[in-house]
């Protein structure tokens, strides 16, 4: 969402979150992810663990649920002992 400040417009989007910070893209079928940072208008995001970044629209990124997270951390610790991810 833009608004106007003085001459210019200024964004009133969501503000981005820490980088790191778990996130779900309802726009990719629920699919979490870390936030790694802003590119243009969308948020880049990456798989918990490892691969590729995805950018998200930010108005289809929510917070995860517990279980959701549970599941996140899970198999990010999975895949550490496993030594798929450092």
């Amino acid at each position: 969402m833009l608004r106007w400040k003085g001459c210019r417009r200024v964004s009133t989007g969501p503000v981005p979150p820490a980088v790191g910070a778990l996130l779900v893209d309802t726009g990719h079928r629920n699919r979490v992810g870390e936030f790694r940072g802003v590119s243009g208008p969308y948020w880049s995001l990456r798989p918990v663990c490892g691969g590729t970044e995805w950018e998200a629209e930010p108005a289809r990124v929510r917070a995860p649920e517990p279980m959701e997270r549970l599941r996140a951390e899970t198999a990010r610790c999975n895949a550490r002992s496993a030594g798929r991810i450092l």
